[in-house]
């Protein structure tokens, strides 16, 4: 194996396709096989300490710098990585998805796409434009391409069109790449070459709120419980992982699966709840036979998923309980060993914002096998 290639990481987080990228050769959802070292996070950036001291716990080479990318020159980030323009294989990242997620549309700047934070994606472009990579590899929400945001989307695809990327997008499905979580995340990858990137064939088929035909050529999805496996039962969960206050009852007494329409006229439990009246996610418990939904980075104590399963609190009332650490993990497929020194709050808010690793892996080596380097 030669030098390993190096990688310009753009709003890093925690690392989710740091890990991808360092892990791009790996066998898929094989946690043991960590790859051979072809690429290697040269410098990563963020703005967000945190999430950054997450990322050196991990990436214990990599050059950090930690601060507002929009005042941040490419030269600093090069430098700092001892490289010059051309010589990165790869720029990654996901400008933060705040502007474009369906979660901000009851503020009236992001219904119409006034959210001064979408300027980020022409950050990412000034620094691909100066670094001159061999490749990018751009991520964010699905909520980038809805119409709402057509005018910042169709900006970012001609400003890279122009310089010379032949930029080529797509929505993938994170479930259809064997992570168990139904997340949809947009990926834009680009070659220096102007030759056109082909984006990787699912190797999972099953059914998802928008789609209920499978492909049985295809491997099933992975459940919750399969993706649980092995995890120790914690004797006694911690108390702020059960769900209390006033819709604790309510929570425990949804089924595995369900939400709070559960408690609706139109099914089984109290009729609590006006029909639609609350968002999905609203006491949510997971189906233990199905992929997660998207694992939320900054949930309200009512918003699930909720493990399917109830614990007993000191008072003996069954109540739900919020995920482990080791269980979010696996949801993003992060290896076990990941470490985090940060309150759980701040773990979940860096797990929610990451890209799932097997999804991250499937795109990157897909773009390292047509580069010709596997």
């Amino acid at each position: 194996m030669g030098k390993a290639l190096p990688v310009v990481s753009l709003f890093s987080g925690a690392g989710g396709l740091d890990l991808a990228a360092a892990r791009a050769d790996a066998q898929p959802l094989n946690g043991a096989d960590v790859g051979s070292g072809l690429l290697r996070v040269a410098v990563a950036t963020d703005y967000n300490a945190p999430a950054i001291a997450s990322l050196q716990r991990n990436f214990h080479d990599a050059v950090t710098v930690t601060g507002d990318i929009r005042l941040t020159p490419t030269d600093e980030l090069l430098s700092a990585a001892r490289l010059v323009p051309e010589e990165p294989a790869l720029v990654i990242g996901g400008p933060p998805c705040t502007p474009f997620s369906k979660s901000g549309f009851w503020l009236e700047q992001k219904r119409e796409s006034r959210d001064p934070n979408a300027s980020l994606l022409d950050e990412y472009v000034r620094v691909v434009r100066e670094a001159r990579p061999e490749a990018f590899v751009l991520e964010n929400v699905q909520g980038l391409t809805y119409k709402t945001h057509a005018a910042q989307f169709s900006r970012l695809i001609r400003q890279l069109t122009e310089l010379g990327y032949n930029p080529q997008w797509k929505v993938l499905l994170a479930a259809d790449f064997g992570v168990p979580q139904l997340r949809r995340r947009v990926f834009v990858v680009g070659r220096r070459d102007g030759k056109a990137f082909e984006f990787p064939e699912p190797t999972h088929s099953g059914w998802s709120e928008r789609d209920r035909k499978y492909d049985d050529r295809k491997l099933p999805y992975v459940t919750a419980r399969e993706a649980f496996e092995g995890l120790p039962y914690e004797e006694g969960y911690a108390s702020d992982l059960l769900v209390e206050g006033s819709y604790a009852d309510l929570a425990a007494e949804v089924p595995p699966g369900q939400n709070y329409l559960w408690h609706t006229d139109r099914y089984g439990g109290r009729d609590a709840f006006a029909w639609r009246s609350r968002y999905w996610t609203f006491l949510l418990r997971l189906d233990p036979d199905r992929p997660s939904s998207t694992l939320q980075a900054q949930p309200g104590p009512w918003v699930g998923p909720f493990h399917w399963e109830n614990v007993t609190n000191d008072v003996g009332r069954l109540r739900a309980r919020r995920l482990t650490v080791a269980e979010m993990k696996r949801l993003m497929t992060f290896p076990d060993d990941f470490e985090f020194d940060v309150p759980r709050v701040e773990i979940q808010r860096q797990l929610g914002n990451a890209v799932p690793v097997e999804l991250g892996k499937a795109v990157i080596r897909a773009l390292m096998q047509q580069l010709g380097y596997i």
